[in-house]
């Protein structure tokens, strides 16, 4: 399927050059964090560029054919763009930003989204996180001016949807891929908003920890079925969404640069030999507890596109998580070995082992640390 991917950038220019020299020809576009000096993300930042660097390396990228988005997708500024200081402020650094030759801005705030579309010649994107799911929300969104919608995860599985959102906007649509977030995560709203605020403009609160994040590994540990009604797309499954988009995001600028190689390999072949868990980007602490060997998942999507997605009543990704799910025992230790996550929840004496694993794993980050706890999410 010929497709345009959109591939998450740390920020740094030795990365920017390591992406472009090894899988120029597979990227559409590479997106980054700006300054959280003026509007704060949906993540923690792996850097904040400078307007200087954000020039050099949009110069960069684009003498390889390469474009650049800029990610300010902040769920929550406090009201602080519709004062007349915050205004100008903002105003004069998407300026800035504009003059750099940057091609797209992703923004979360209808209010932004206006703005650009009037003010500006790079154009913007509706953020996942202004959780388009409806064609109403999309309607809505592009009579404001977006050229593109980064449309809600959740409703990936929901075909019906995604064609009734295609058939009522002209503007593009695009799907993240492998966030790997809870479907209907009761957190969300109000973890993003503590991003916007920890990872934005000054005064950042002194949090001790992030508390959403530990509660969302701790539910996937205890039931890994969650993992699998997570909305993501494998990369032998995105030609499903032909008649619905071309267009494709792969999340995790938070990672290192290999890891982000491996998820553009892996979707520009739409194809992937391994564990799941190394494509997926928020719950990556759980990749050295669970396997899950993607081409056991073949034909998953056939179900659903069909499915209601009433989980109550129907039991196809519990079944699928007892086949599929494998659980790394005695991590660390000569006596390693997989062992089906049937066996974990059957009794067979090792559920307490899988369990500590899991623990372990995400209580190791300083509790008072903000930025690492962050960074895993």
């Amino acid at each position: 399927m010929k497709k345009k991917l959109y591939v998450p950038h740390p920020g740094h220019d030795d990365g920017l050059k390591l992406l472009i020299s090894d899988a120029k020809r597979d990227i559409y576009s590479i997106f980054m964090a700006g300054s959280p000096d003026y509007i704060g993300t949906g993540r923690s930042n792996m850097s904040a560029p400078e307007i200087a660097d954000i020039r050099a390396q949009t110069e960069y990228a684009h003498k390889n054919g390469v474009k650049v988005e800029i990610v300010l997708n902040s769920s929550c500024m406090g009201g602080r763009h519709l004062t007349p200081e915050g205004f100008n402020l903002i105003h004069r650094y998407l300026g800035e930003l504009d003059g750099c030759g940057v091609d797209t801005v992703v923004v979360a705030d209808p209010f932004l989204v206006e703005t650009i579309a009037k003010d500006f010649n790079m154009r913007p994107v509706v953020s996942v996180l202004s959780f388009v799911d409806s064609p109403e929300k999309a309607r809505f969104y592009e009579d404001l001016g977006a050229s593109s919608i980064v449309v809600d995860p959740d409703v990936h599985r929901h075909f019906d949807v995604l064609h009734a959102i295609r058939d009522a906007v002209d503007c593009e649509l695009k799907l993240l891929v492998n966030e790997g977030c809870l479907y209907q995560c009761p957190f969300r709203y109000a973890h993003f908003n503590f991003f916007s605020h920890a990872f934005g403009p000054h005064p950042r609160p002194n949090v001790l920890d992030d508390y959403y994040y530990e509660r969302c590994i701790l539910l996937r540990i205890k039931d890994p079925r969650l993992i699998i009604n997570s909305p993501w797309i494998r990369p032998e499954d995105i030609h499903e969404y032909a008649g619905i988009t071309d267009v494709f995001k792969i999340g995790g600028r938070t990672h290192y640069t290999n890891w982000i190689l491996n998820c553009i390999s892996a979707y520009a072949n739409e194809s992937y030999d391994g564990n799941l868990m190394n494509l997926l980007d928020c719950p990556k602490d759980l990749k050295d507890l669970y396997y899950i060997e993607n081409k056991d998942l073949d034909g998953a999507i056939d179900h659903w596109k069909n499915c209601g997605t009433v989980c109550t009543d129907c039991g196809f990704c519990r079944e699928l998580t007892e086949r599929t799910v494998r659980v790394y025992t005695g991590g660390g230790t000569a006596d390693e070995r997989l062992v089906p996550w049937s066996e974990v929840v059957g009794g067979s004496g090792i559920s307490g082992t899988a369990s500590t694993t899991g623990t372990a794993s995400t209580s190791g980050a300083g509790a008072a640390d903000t930025d690492k706890t962050a960074v895993r999410a």
